[in-house]
Formats: C-alpha cells, sequence, structure tokens
C-alpha cells in the first residue's frame, strides 16, 4: 500500500509539471475516457499561458534521466502518442552534465580493483555525458605500443534512481491497460517493459560489450561498415573498454561535404547496411542518430553506443522482407497474406478487406517521383490501419520502424533526392531469394527434420507428465478442488486491496494534483 501511495505522489508530481508546461492542451477531450476528462480539465487550468506541446522535450528533461528515456522510447510509438508528440519527443537529447574525472577513476578503480594507472596509461576529461554513462578517451599499452580506446563509465546512483522511476511507470502503464480497451491494444506495459530491458542491459556493459561483440562478427565481411573492438580485459559492469574510432561524425553534414565525401554514396551505405542488418541478421543498431555514426578516414561507415540493439526473429525478417518487396513490386495481396501468415491480424477478418486497406497506403506512394517517397512513412502509415484490424502492436517491429525513421532521415541529410526503393530493393531481393527460394526451402526443410527430432526425444517425458496430469484432473472429479486456508486469505487480501485502488486511486491523483496546485 506504502509503494502504491509513493507512485501516485511521484506520478502526480510528473503529472503535475507536465502539465505546467501546457503539453496536454491539444489533447481531445472527446477520445479519452470519462475517468480521464477531470484530470484534463485540471491541466488545463494549471497550464501555462505560454505552453503547449512544443514544452514537452523541456518537461521531460526537468524530469530526470528515466523519463528522457521514456520519452525517447515513445518517440518511437507515433501510434501510442500521436505524430506531433512523437516527432518532439524526438528533439530530446540525452545530454547530462558530465561527473568529475576523479568520480569515474574512483568507478575504474573500483571495478578492476587496481590503481588507475595499471588500467589505462592516460585517461582524459569526459568528452560525452549521457544520462547512464559518460565517455573519455584513454591510451592503453598493448606490446609497447600506445592504443587510444574509449572508455565509457557508468554515472553514480543511477541504477536505483532508474529502478524507482520505472516502477512508477510499470504502475502507470498496468492502471492505463486495466481500465481501457484501447490502451490494452497499444500495450503501454510492454513499451516500459522494452525501456525498462534496454536501461537493464545500458547499465551492464559487460551486456552492451556482449552485444558489440557479436554486432561486430555479423558485420565482418562488411568491407563498408565497422564496429569497434572490444577490450575484454578493460570491461566490467560498470566500465566498458572499445576501440578509438576516429572520424567525421554524420551530424557534421557541412563539414563532410567541404571534405570531399561522396555524400549521396555514402546515404546509400547507411541504408543498404541498416537493411543488412535488419533482414540478413536480424540483430541491428536501434538507435542510429547522426551522432552515433561516424565516417573514418578509410572511408568506412562506423557506429558507436550499443546500449540499444533490436532483435528480428527469422519469421519477422521474412515479415519485413516480404512487405517492402510487395510494396515494391505493387502485389498488395501478397502483402496482406504475409500479415495472416505471420498471425498478425486476427483470424475473423478477410485478406481481401486487408488488402484493400494496404493498397490505400500503397498507390499513393507509385504516383510520387522516387525521391519523394519515405519507406518509414510507408510503415508509419501501414501501422496506422492496424487498429481499424485489431493487431496488437509488435514491440519489436515498432523499434525497427522507429529506427528506419532515424536512418532514413540521416541518409536523406546527405542526399535529398535519394531513391530509397532503389537503394532498398538489391539487399531485400537478393535475401527473398536466398531464404525463400530453392535455398530457403532447403534451409526450412532442414530446420522442420532437427525440431522433429527434438520433439520425438522429448516425446517420453511429455507421455510421462501427461500421465501426470491426467491422475491429477481424475483425482479432483473424484474428491473437488481444496484450497489451502492460506491460498484463501491471499486472494481475499488481493482482492480487498483491488477494490480500494479501484476506488480511491484517481482520488488520491486529483488530490495530488490540486495539493502541488496549492502549495
Amino acid at each position: 500500500m506504502l509503494a502504491t501511495i509513493g507512485h501516485v505522489l511521484r506520478l502526480g508530481r510528473a503529472g503535475f509539471i507536465l502539465a505546467r508546461e501546457g503539453v496536454f492542451s491539444g489533447v481531445d477531450a472527446a477520445a479519452l475516457p470519462l475517468e480521464a476528462r477531470p484530470a484534463l480539465w485540471l491541466a488545463g487550468l494549471i497550464a501555462r499561458r505560454d505552453g503547449g506541446v512544443e514544452r514537452l522535450a523541456p518537461a521531460i528533461a526537468r524530469l530526470g534521466p528515466s523519463y528522457v528515456k521514456l520519452g525517447q522510447s515513445l518517440a518511437t510509438r507515433p501510434d501510442v502518442v500521436g505524430a506531433a508528440v512523437a516527432r518532439e519527443l524526438e528533439r530530446l537529447q540525452d545530454k547530462m552534465e558530465p561527473f568529475p574525472r576523479a568520480v569515474a577513476v574512483g568507478v575504474i578503480e573500483k571495478a578492476f580493483a587496481r590503481p588507475i594507472g595499471e588500467v589505462f596509461s592516460e585517461l582524459s576529461e569526459p568528452v560525452a555525458a549521457a544520462s547512464v554513462a559518460q565517455v573519455h578517451r584513454a591510451t592503453v599499452i598493448e606490446g609497447g605500443v600506445a592504443l587510444p580506446v574509449a572508455v565509457k563509465v557508468l554515472r553514480p546512483g543511477i541504477e536505483r534512481r532508474f529502478h524507482r522511476d520505472l516502477g512508477d511507470m510499470f504502475f502507470a502503464a498496468r492502471m492505463a491497460e486495466r481500465f481501457s480497451a484501447e490502451a490494452r491494444r497499444l500495450n503501454p506495459v510492454g513499451v516500459v517493459d522494452t525501456l525498462a530491458r534496454s536501461v537493464k542491459i545500458e547499465m551492464d556493459f559487460r551486456l552492451e560489450a556482449a552485444a558489440a561483440s557479436e554486432f561486430a562478427e555479423n558485420t565482418h565481411g562488411d568491407d563498408d561498415f565497422l564496429v569497434p573492438k572490444v577490450d575484454w580485459d578493460r570491461c566490467a559492469r560498470e566500465v566498458m573498454t572499445l576501440e578509438w574510432i576516429e572520424g567525421a561524425p554524420l551530424s557534421d553534414v557541412e563539414a563532410l561535404r567541404r571534405s570531399g565525401v561522396n555524400l549521396p554514396n555514402l546515404g546509400r551505405i547507411l541504408i543498404q547496411s541498416f537493411l543488412r542488418h535488419a533482414v540478413r541478421d536480424g540483430f541491428f543498431h536501434a538507435d542510429m542518430h547522426p551522432g552515433n555514426l561516424f565516417l573514418t578516414p578509410e572511408g568506412r561507415l562506423a557506429a558507436v553506443d550499443f546500449g540499444i540493439m533490436g532483435r528480428l526473429g527469422i519469421k519477422e525478417r521474412r515479415f519485413l522482407a516480404e512487405i517492402l518487396y510487395g510494396f515494391i513490386t505493387r502485389d498488395y495481396q501478397r502483402v496482406a497474406e504475409v500479415h495472416f501468415e505471420a498471425g498478425y491480424v486476427p483470424a475473423q477478418y478477410r485478406v481481401a478487406d486487408f488488402a484493400q486497406a494496404i493498397r490505400a497506403v500503397g498507390e499513393p506512394i507509385h504516383s510520387r517521383r522516387a525521391d519523394e517517397i519515405s519507406m518509414a512513412k510507408l510503415l508509419t502509415l501501414l501501422f496506422e490501419i492496424t487498429a481499424l484490424f485489431d493487431m496488437r502492436t509488435r514491440i519489436e517491429l515498432v523499434m525497427l520502424q522507429k529506427t528506419m525513421v532515424v536512418v532514413e532521415g540521416v541518409a536523406r541529410s546527405l542526399d535529398p533526392r535519394l531513391d530509397m526503393w532503389s537503394t532498398a530493393e538489391p539487399v531485400v531481393k537478393s535475401w527473398i531469394e536466398d531464404n525463400l527460394g530453392p535455398r530457403g526451402k532447403v534451409a526450412d526443410a532442414g530446420r522442420g527434420l532437427a525440431a522433429l527430432a527434438q520433439v520425438a526425444t522429448q516425446t517420453p517425458d511429455m507421455l510421462a507428465r501427461a500421465g501426470r496430469i491426467v491422475e491429477k484432473l481424475e483425482s479432483i472429479a473424484e474428491h473437488g478442488l481444496t484450497l489451502e486456508s492460506r491460498t484463501v486469505r491471499e486472494i481475499g487480501k488481493a482482492s480487498a486491496a483491488s477494490q480500494w485502488l479501484t476506488r480511491y486511486g484517481l482520488v488520491a491523483a486529483v488530490g495530488v494534483i490540486l495539493y502541488l496546485l496549492w502549495r
């Protein structure tokens, strides 16, 4: 109960700050459940006159690093927050004040139980700082040679703050799903869970180092893409050491242009590299903003910061490849069939009806010039029609879509006339031929035989478990189902607490906002 009160108080404070900045001013009350309309009315009373949705990013930044991460996550969900809010959330920059070098030294020495001089021969002042960690340039001696490295150090005390704030967010998401069918379709608990998992990985640098290592293995044969090597001897939970990448950031387009770089070719490399990672490997960098991308002196595209990575299973990769290729070839019937084969559209709907909706998305694209067609916009529109067919949001596909939006934006900043479809077609077509053609059928047959063999080896255990279940069911049928007295008491307590929360939770939240307003 005390935990619930804490959630309500902290969420009330966050709601007050957002309401004060006027970020709810554009919300349509008619689109909200009746229970939420009094809170929206109160928010209108509190709002500043010069407030509005354009104040959303600064307001979230005031709430701290956990909410910055949530905002960045929600920027990937225009289906949840709307296109205008998603665009505003994209302005959130994960930039924080750095903590002193002496504190970083203490973290490093504690992590390795050695003096700093035995770990790194040199350690600079911080060169970049974010909500979770900051980066230093350092030097290590390997075989008598001084090598530059990038050292990422965890921000002290950040784990406790994230743990508390994520608890508040889970509470709010569960309440939303409990009282709103539309919220259940949009899966806010899944949004927070995705955020929690990414933060968990981001705060254990051994996991991020493993992601970088796997990403490097996948891209080892790609001549135009580079992932820095991991220095495993200097990695710990709070510290990660990678090869230092020397290069020009893609955020400085003018500097790249002055250096004589072939910008259209660089844009093509970016798009094709991302698609290869997604459809070929099923493992892609999910935070490919310009600050995380560099062009090396050798002309290779390099990526850094592997805290947020996306994964796609073989089914999702087939789905993505066939969707993109279906739009390229205007085969809307096949695009619709892929949705049903993947189980993304409930069976009560007809393929022909869904194909008609897909055509409404695809046909306007083919009436435009190639450089006006946005692949990311197409996927956004595609997800918008999912509400018409009761499709439950697939978090992994939404992360892919948002990353594609970012990648496409970076590519078009390099070449405004970039033809997304002709750039994507070789990668997508090659994957389809390899995986859905004769070779793919053989590979599918092999996987099927392996799965069948595994089931065969497990059959005796499965039959034994089935026999025990049947015996228990027969016992229940003969003697009835008996609950222990402690179980009955716990059920009663849970039911009473649930009724109390339903009745008084909203009243408490409104009271908190009024109290803060009075203060």
